[in-house]
This record gives structure tokens, sequence and C-alpha cells, in this order.
């Protein structure tokens, strides 16, 4: 008997469930190592700002660095070109008019980086730039080149370190999260059409649309990262924009059915419509997380077969109720919940085949 493999086990599948963050750890390291070795190569005149600009901007995915580095730069530049010039056309040969001069440079540039995120880091270097050539005994122009030089060999540093050294790509990280969203909509959905036999908490309907929005908006947020992407190095990889719409389209079909789903459904018609909603909801749960494991291993969708008869079923029930006149003697908010609920259905029947189409081109794609 040994008991050693046991937690060395453990550290495996707990070093597995944080790769993302060791290997982030890994990148930061290096890259403010490269980025400190760098700056001596190239004379950098302040190397701790080299080193820190590589350090802040070293993102979770080469994605998101970029977009870091490109906006750091920006801001950069045109803090430097501002203060320079208020620093060579504004004298201030105390620390008074130093103070005053320090107003005029950082004011206008802090409301530019409040109205546009791009140069928030304006201030930081209107700042930097005027101040720098009081402790380095150098020229304001002087101070704002060596701020862009820095920046500059900072930020390319954190790119090529973000792109070589264990790469985060945005894109494979936007799969991921869609395919946690679809998982989260199958948990979900039998319990949000539990709405349509007994009552529920109004505040258990919010939650679990409240708990599919964010995921949305987590997908969303790693696919913009993804464009960035795609235009620094001509990626190939295919276009996350239809598969974020059919994401936000079968979102708008939670909230739907979620309002229909408030209150049970009429007693006159309850025993018609349980049976066929819980098959759709086993049926359409069953299909949305084989879809996540299609997506997520890059192959082709499962057959839609079986929600789609649970689906037409269902139709054919709804239009046999309107055709007894069945309708006409439910209350006005029962029949109105009906009819939300088969146009909501048949909502989720074309976004489902939509979410066929874009599993199939990304195991296409793979």
């Amino acid at each position: 008997m040994s008991s050693a493999p046991i937690p060395w086990k453990s550290l495996r599948t707990k070093v597995l469930e944080h790769r993302a963050q060791l290997g982030l750890a890994v990148r930061v390291t290096i890259a403010a190592v490269v980025a400190y070795g760098l700056s001596h190569l190239l004379y950098v005149p302040l190397p701790l700002w080299t080193v820190l600009t590589a350090v802040i901007l070293t993102q979770v995915t080469f994605g998101r660095s970029v977009k870091a580095t490109v906006d750091y730069l920006v801001g950069t530049v045109g803090g430097a070109i501002y203060a320079g010039a208020v620093s060579v056309l504004i004298p201030h040969a105390n620390d008074v008019s130093l103070a005053g001069v320090l107003v005029i440079a950082v004011a206008p540039l802090a409301l530019l980086g409040a109205i546009m995120p791009s140069f928030s880091a304006a201030p930081f270097t209107g700042a930097l730039v005027l101040l720098v050539p009081g402790l380095a005994h150098v020229g304001p122009i002087e101070s704002a080149i060596d701020r862009v030089l820095e920046v500059v060999v900072g930020g390319v540093t954190a790119v090529v370190v973000s792109l070589l050294v264990f790469p985060a790509r945005a894109h494979a990280l936007a799969i991921e999260a869609a395919a946690r969203a679809l998982e989260l909509m199958a948990k979900s959905l039998p319990q949000l059409f539990e709405g349509f036999l007994r009552p529920l908490d109004s505040g258990s309907i919010g939650r679990i649309q409240d708990a599919f929005g964010e995921a949305v908006g987590q997908t969303q947020s790693i696919a913009a990262e993804a464009r960035h992407e795609r235009i620094s190095l001509l990626a190939a990889d295919p276009d996350l924009g239809p598969l974020l719409r059919t994401l936000l389209r079968l979102r708008h079909d939670f909230v739907m059915l979620g309002r229909a789903a408030a209150e049970p459904l009429p007693d006159a018609i309850h025993s018609r419509f349980g049976p066929l909603l819980l098959r759709i909801a086993e049926c359409v749960a069953d299909h949305l997380r084989q879809s996540a494991d299609a997506l997520a291993a890059r192959r082709g969708p499962s057959s839609l077969e079986a929600a789609e008869a649970a689906f037409a079923d269902c139709a054919q029930t709804i239009t046999a109720v309107r055709d007894e006149g069945l309708t006409l003697r439910l209350p006005v908010d029962a029949a109105e919940r009906l009819f939300t609920l088969g146009f909501g259905l048949e909502q989720m029947r074309r976004d489902l085949r939509d979410l066929d189409r874009c599993v199939s081109e990304a195991a296409r794609r793979r």
C-alpha cells in the first residue's frame, strides 16, 4: 500500500484547475524580466516604468493584451505631446508655477480620459512629463520622448510574451464560455418549465434569467477580445458573431418563456400541456447539453429530431385548443400567456436550429 501518489494527484488536479492563473503568473514574470533587460540594452532612462508597463499590460488573453497596449500607447502619446507642449510654452520656475502648469496639463487630459477610455493613461503620462524633468534633470521634450519609449518597449514586450509564452487565445476562451452558457441553460430550463405546472417563486425565475444573462455577457466580453486577435494576427478564426447572436436570442427566449411561466396553466388545459412541456424541457435540455459538449470539443451537433418532434406536438396541441374554442373560455391573462408560450417555443425551435449551424461551423473550422 502506498499513499504517496494521492498528494501528487491532488496537486496535479489543482494545477490543472488553475492553469490559466498559473500561465498568467508566468507570463507576467517573464514580461517583467524581459522588459528590464531590454530597457538596459536600449538605454531606457527609467527602467522602472518599462517594467511596470510590461506587468500592467500582460493580460489574461493575447487579445486583451493587444487592446490594453494599444489603448495605453494612445493615451501615453497623447498625454506626452500635450504635456510637453504645455511645459515648453508656459514657464514654471518655482513650485507654485509648476503646480499651476500641472493643473493646466492634467485637467484636460483627465477629462479626455473620462470621455474616451482609450486616453485613460494620458493624465498619468502628463504628470510624469512635467515632474520627471525636475528629478532627472532633463528637458520637457526629452522627458516626453522618454515616456513614449518606455511605454513602447514595455507594451511590445507584453504583447510578444502574451503571444509566445503559454498563449491564451480569447477565441478559444469565448467558445468555452459559450459552452458554459449552454450548460447553464440546459440546467435551468426544466426549472423554468415547472412554472407552467406549479406555482414558482417569482424570484427564482428572475435568478434563472439573470444567471443566463450574466453568462451571455461574459461570453460577449471575451469575444470582444477575440476581435483584437483577428485584427492583430490576421487570424483565420471563424467570426463569433453568429454564435453570440444565437446565444442572445436564446436568452430572449428564456425571458419570454419566463413571463409565460409566471403562473401555472389553467386547469382546463393543464392536463393536455403538462406532459408535452415536460417532454420539451427534457429534450431541449438534453440537446443544449450535447451542443455545449460538441461546441467545446469542436465536433458536429447532435440530432435535433427529438426536440423537433416535441415542439411539433405542442404546436399542434395549441392549435387544437384554439380550434376547439377553449381559449375563449380562459381568462384574458391566461390566454395571453398561452399564446406567449406558443410564440416563445417556436422562437426557441428556430434558435436551436441556428445553434446547430454555429456548432457545425465551429467543428468545420477546427
